[in-house]
Formats: C-alpha cells, structure tokens, sequence
C-alpha cells in the first residue's frame, strides 16, 4: 500500500499520536504528585486532542481485509490511550481522583500489551519498547529466526484470556534474541498495592529487552502482598523462580528483587529472608517493615547487595522513613547504595533502571554507556 494512500496515513497518525500520549504519560507517571495534577493535566491536553482525531479519522476507514486484524489491533491501542487520557484529565472529586489515576495508567498498560506484537510492522513503535542507544538497532532485538527448542518472548501463568486480571501468576519475558548459549540475569518486579505483574512488566520491559535480561512480573494473591504474613506470597515468589530457572538458563548471581512502594516494602521482607534466591535488592519508594527487626532479617542483610531509591518529595511514605531505614540497612552491615530523588514524589523513576541494571553487574551497560551505576 502507498504513503500516502488515506488508509496509510491514517495509520501514520493513529501511530504517531498514540505514542506521543504514552511518551507523555512517562514523564506524568514519574512527576506524579497530588499538588501538581493540574499541570500534568495539561501536558495531556493538546498530544490528546491529537490522538481524538486521529482515531476518529482511522475508526471511519475500512481496512483492506487482509488488515483487518491490524485494524483491530490498533484500534484497541488507540483507544486505550484515549480512554487513558479521559480518565486522568476529565473532572473528578477528591475521592475519586486516585481511582482514575490508577485507572489511567492501567490504560497505557492495555495499549502497550496491543502495540508490542506490532512493533515489527511499524517500526517507530519499535523505540518505544528499546533503550535509545538501540533506536537504529531495532532489528537486532527479533531476528527473524529463533533458536529452536528456545521459548523467547512475552508469556504469562495463572491467568487466561477469560480472566486475564486473575491474582497469583505472574508474567515472564526472555529478550527475542536470546539463543540459550548463556546464562541471563533475572529481575523480579513486583508492583505496588492494588496493582498486577500485567502491568508492572512494563515498568521494566525497556531496560530487560535492550540489556538482554530475563523479566518476572509476579502478582500478589491479596490485592497487595503479604506484608503481615511473609511467607504467603514469598513461598509463591520462590515458586516462581524455581519454575523459570527450571526452564530458563538463569544466572544465580545476577537475581534482582525490586519493587514499588508495597512491592518495595515486600522485596525487602522477601529478599532478607532465610533461603531467599534474590542475590541483591532494589526496593522503590517504600518501607523497612517491623517484621524486619524481629525475624532475623536485619541479621541476614549482612554483606547483602541493597539499592534503596525514595522521593524526598514522597506524600505517602515521608523521606524521614526512608532515611530511618537506610541507617538500620548500614548499621546491619548491607552493602548499600541509598539514593533519594529531590524531585521523586511517590512513584516510579523509570531512569534509575540502567542505574540499577549496572549496578547489578557493570557488563550489562550498553555500548558508550558508563558502567558506573551512578553515572
């Protein structure tokens, strides 16, 4: 089909306008912050405007039948986004403002899930799931054959397409490009309350696919993780990562346990316990849990590899609680890195994922990149 054939460029802008909205929803996601809502809002307003006509242009064609899933595909991506839009920026009250945030971002969630199988027919979609230093390298991320006897990809347990927001399963992804010849780190990402590895994993999926790690997005089996009861869902991560390094070729040295606000408040309960696999922590924008001081934990922190990120601007968890758990972490004798972000609030600094990567192993730095994890 020409360029400039109208189904073509309908094409074109749908593709364009949806990830200008999701670019922007990175930096909203990042500076999120209750009193800054309003400006955030308006970052939405035009790139929105965009996407609303140009999926009411697309909507109004009718794609070739050989298209036809395509169309649909997009479609389903487009809208998402859009919806992700409404529910951020229409008016609501206090009590509901947080729902549709959550709501919100869940949509740049459902829009990716239908982008990534189409980021080999369009390729700008191709930068949205790759590290920038391999934006004129796409095609070395999916060659076009794989290795035989090799499982690549995105893949998902304890869930169906009935039930795809099902509790206790986990989502698991290995880069397109890996052969089997080697052994690859492991991230284990857990999301924050109320949330699910269906959506996590792409908090993640950039930094995983471009450096050549294997991802685990779990879900917890309550509508956040077993905080008064450890064991709960720590036996059900530990099941996990038996049943992918079962399966997978994985680097017992390189396992990175990291999480969000609940999940990072978890990953250190988990990550601490006795028999626990996860060789380092990287806990974001949560707490040293009391359990920690009476079950042996701070004990095991001893010469343990722990990467603690908080936002001095964080409104739910106080920077104070942070600091409080940085010295308990020193003092136990953890091999620490603390970073506490001037402009993180409560939520995730997608940046610090290269940072946490190199700090994980300096070999997993891209080319002309430092392999100082701070750099």
């Amino acid at each position: 089909m020409q360029s400039d054939h109208p189904y073509s460029v309908a094409i074109a802008d749908l593709c364009r306008s949806t990830l200008a909205v999701l670019i922007a929803f990175e930096h909203v996601q990042r500076h999120l912050h209750p009193s800054k809502h309003t400006h955030l809002r308006g970052l939405l307003e035009r790139p929105g405007a965009d996407l609303g006509l140009a999926l009411t242009a697309f909507r109004a064609l009718q794609p070739p039948q050989s298209l036809e899933a395509f169309h649909l595909q997009m479609e389903h991506a487009g809208s998402a986004t859009d919806e992700a839009v409404r529910l951020f920026s229409d008016p609501a009250s206090p009590a509901d403002t947080v729902a549709r945030v959550l709501g919100s971002l869940r949509c740049t969630c459902r829009a990716l899930e239908a982008l990534y199988p189409l980021r080999e027919v369009l390729p700008p979609l191709g930068q949205l799931f790759a590290e920038t230093p391999l934006h004129d390298r796409l095609t070395e991320l999916d060659p076009e054959i794989a290795q035989e006897g090799v499982t690549v990809g995105m893949l998902a347990a304890g869930s169906s397409e009935d039930q795809p927001d099902a509790r206790g399963g986990f989502v698991f992804y290995v880069p397109e490009r890996y052969d089997g010849s080697e052994a690859l780190p492991l991230v284990v990402a857990l999301h924050g309350g109320f949330g699910h590895g269906r959506d996590f994993v792409w908090t993640w999926l950039r930094e995983a696919r471009s450096r050549r790690c294997c991802l685990l997005a779990p879900t917890s089996l309550g509508s956040t993780w077993s905080l008064h009861d450890p064991e709960q869902d720590g036996a059900a991560l530990r099941s996990m990562v038996e049943f992918v390094t079962e399966r997978w070729r994985i680097d017992s040295s390189r396992v990175l346990l990291t999480g969000l606000s609940d999940g990072a408040t978890f990953s250190l309960l988990c990550g601490l316990a006795e028999g626990s696999p996860f060789t380092a922590l990287a806990p974001v924008s949560g707490v040293l849990h009391p359990w920690n001081f009476r079950n042996g934990n701070l004990g095991r922190a001893r010469g343990k590899r722990i990467y603690l990120i908080h936002g001095a601007l964080d409104w739910m968890f106080p920077v104070a609680i942070a600091r409080t758990a940085r010295d308990a972490l020193a003092q136990a004798g953890a091999e620490l890195v603390y970073r506490e972000l001037d402009d993180l609030s409560h939520a995730y600094p997608r940046e610090e994922n290269a940072r946490i990567l190199r700090w994980l192993d300096p070999g997993l730095a891209l080319p002309g990149e430092s392999k100082h994890a701070l750099a």
